[in-house]
């Protein structure tokens, strides 16, 4: 692990309870869905598997998935339950589930689209089995950084039963999967440190900043609208996030000063 990742400190407590934004960004969401509905592209059928955070479940993302599903794709949950971190026989289950899906959608790729923990799982999936992966979107996601520069870590010790010393996997999520990779995040977030949540520039990958919470990443509008044009993307034809027009009020440049 680099010095950087050792040394990322975690959000502090006042952006901490600034989380409570998560449930006004929950109403605006269903205020805001015809507009996305009608300015998103559709979608062209694919399979997209989405893995939740740490604690939650297929429930947490059901609000996405419907919108997802209602815009052309087969969006589906992880069915693997709550999210308890790493544990015995997971990564073989997230396999095999990106295994049915791949069969039976007529053996088309599969998007991963990760919230949180969920990121970091479909960044390791994908390079795993990166001929059934059509492409990787992490919400909030802190794959460059150590356990520790998030304020999660001991939820996560308690929920897994085992040290976040122990967990091999943040050396392993710095370099990006070898297929079309975009991670979208907010430096007013609360649970992860933001610089955490950045990809290595390239040719495929890609970070996109919003205004918002961490909870509130996977139901955020400008976040649903992000996924759904990453989601559009023709395949073998995948173009990096463009911020001209209107989308500069609701993406800044993360490159900012």
């Amino acid at each position: 692990m680099s010095a950087a990742q050792m040394t990322l400190p975690p959000p502090s407590t006042a952006l901490r309870l600034l989380e409570a934004r998560a449930l006004p960004e929950f109403g605006a969401f269903w205020l805001m869905r015809p507009w996305l509905s009608a300015v998103s592209l559709r979608g062209d059928g694919h399979p997209v598997l989405v893995l939740p955070g740490l604690l939650a479940d297929d429930g947490s993302t059901s609000s996405l998935r419907s919108f997802l599903n209602a815009h052309g794709y087969q969006a589906h949950g992880w069915k693997q339950g709550r999210n308890y971190g790493l544990r015995p026989n997971l990564e073989r289950n997230m396999l095999a589930r990106i295994d049915e899906l791949f069969e039976g959608c007529g053996r088309r790729q599969v998007s991963l689209v990760g919230w949180s923990l969920g990121g970091l799982y479909a960044r390791q999936l994908a390079k795993i089995v990166p001929d059934r992966v059509r492409c990787v979107i992490s919400l909030g996601s802190p794959f460059a950084g150590s356990p520790k520069s998030t304020n999660a870590w001991r939820a996560y010790e308690i929920a897994s039963g085992s040290k976040v010393e122990d967990q091999d996997l943040p050396g392993k999520l710095v370099e990006a999967p070898p297929v079309p990779t975009t991670s979208i995040f907010s430096r007013t977030d609360g649970i992860c440190a933001w610089r955490a949540c950045l990809n290595k520039d390239g040719p495929q990958v890609e970070n996109i900043e919003v205004y918002g919470s961490h909870c509130g990443l996977g139901h955020h509008p400008a976040v649903v609208y992000a996924i759904a044009d990453r989601l559009a993307q023709p395949a073998g034809a995948w173009k990096k996030f463009g911020h001209g027009g209107w989308r500069h009020i609701f993406f800044p440049d993360w490159q900012r000063a």
